[in-house]
């Protein structure tokens, strides 16, 4: 079995990845994500994954041979990236602008192999349709917490999902990996997917 790391404290992404076999060690990157401000939204996210990548590599917890994998989502509305909002403010402001439109949502992913040290990376990007929310539904929302401490200000897999009307493109790149992108990540670095299963 090959072990994977998450660089990630995300739990949609370990609960996507548990769900597909895969039990990844969690390693959080404690990167500072400010440093690529102002990045347009594919190389924010792409540049985001290997920043957490490279800065859990090289740490002397990850076991030897594992794949670590960066992951970074951002929502791209009107051509600029959005990640999480930073108060309920915010929150509420994002949901009146994406309320009855469409947004694509773009995750990078960055895999590296310890053992060789060879580097592979690559985004998924999904089209999410708003439904055309109430002020009131957006309020109660926001008053939930959810919103606060994901990209784009909502999610597909928890209280969020009654107010997306449909995705085009991957339903697990919405929740922040991709598997299907990843399983051809693996594959490019020399691994079987099946390798990864822990059951």
């Amino acid at each position: 079995m090959t072990t994977l790391v998450l660089a990630s404290k995300s739990p949609a992404r370990l609960q996507t990845l548990r769900n597909a076999g895969v039990d990844p060690v969690v390693i959080v990157s404690g990167v500072d994500e400010s440093r690529l401000d102002g990045l347009p939204p594919t190389e924010l996210a792409l540049g985001l994954a290997e920043l957490k990548r490279d800065a859990v590599a090289s740490r002397p917890e990850v076991p030897e041979g594992a794949l670590v994998l960066g992951c970074d989502s951002v929502l791209e509305l009107d051509g600029k990236p959005l990640g999480k909002p930073y108060d309920p403010e915010e929150a509420t402001q994002r949901w009146r602008q994406m309320r009855g439109r469409s947004g694509v949502l773009v995750s990078g992913h960055a895999l590296t192999d310890t053992a060789t040290g060879e580097k592979v990376s690559q985004t998924a990007a999904t089209t999410v349709h708003f439904a055309d929310v109430s002020d009131e539904e957006i309020e109660a929302y926001v008053a939930t917490g959810e919103p606060l401490h994901v990209a784009g200000a909502f999610t597909i897999d928890g209280l969020g999902g009654a107010f997306i009307t449909g995705i085009e493109g991957d339903h697990h790149n919405v929740v922040g990996v991709s598997l299907p992108l990843l399983r051809d990540l693996v594959s490019r670095l020399g691994h079987a997917w099946p390798d990864l299963w822990s059951r």
